[in-house]
């Protein structure tokens, strides 16, 4: 569901149901949103695709969380994914066990998760986007931050775009952008 949040093919007045749903406890496990309701029969928290937290496709959710306006629901994804990250140093495994997080004290990788992998270590950037919301508009990058608190300013310097350099700096819901120099 997350998926068409982030083509844009949702109506807007059918959003919220959509997000509503992701983010049920049922669907949310504290730390990502799950490939299967926690309510189905096939729910499996350790079923590759019947209950796992992929960290790609929740990365995707939360650009198509932040398309539509759900900031603080794609925040909150976004911190739950990078506070699991800290258990596995840093580097997303291809998928989380769909356990719920209050009774797990940390994240399970899924018992044969590649780490690396791939469309797992794109996931934090994506997550920063989202954060930031850096977008290309008319030949230059503009951001729309909502920074956690808990992350307190996101900085990045020298991202390449139009042929240029770009400095960017976010804190709460203020940021701005500019050339970098030199």
């Amino acid at each position: 569901m997350g998926h068409l949040l982030w083509s844009g093919i949702v109506p807007r007045e059918r959003a919220d149901t959509v997000v509503r749903q992701l983010m049920a406890e049922d669907m949310f496990s504290g730390w990502g949103i799950r490939t299967l309701s926690r309510a189905e029969r096939r729910y499996n928290a350790i079923g590759y695709h019947l209950g796992t937290v992929w960290p790609h496709d929740n990365s995707i959710a939360v650009l198509g969380l932040t398309r539509y306006g759900y900031r603080t629901e794609a925040n909150r994804i976004s911190l739950a994914l990078l506070e699991a990250a800290e258990h596995f140093d840093y580097r997303l495994p291809e998928a989380l066990t769909g356990f719920q997080r209050e009774r797990i004290i940390f994240p399970v990788p899924y018992p044969t998760a590649c780490s690396p992998q791939a469309w797992a270590t794109g996931t934090p950037l994506a997550l920063v986007r989202s954060m930031v919301g850096i977008e290309p508009v008319d030949g230059k990058l503009v951001v729309d931050p909502d920074i956690p608190a808990e992350l307190g300013r996101i900085t990045a310097d020298r991202i390449r775009a139009f042929g240029k350099l770009w400095e960017i700096e976010a804190v709460g819901t203020s940021g701005h952008v500019r050339l970098a120099s030199g």
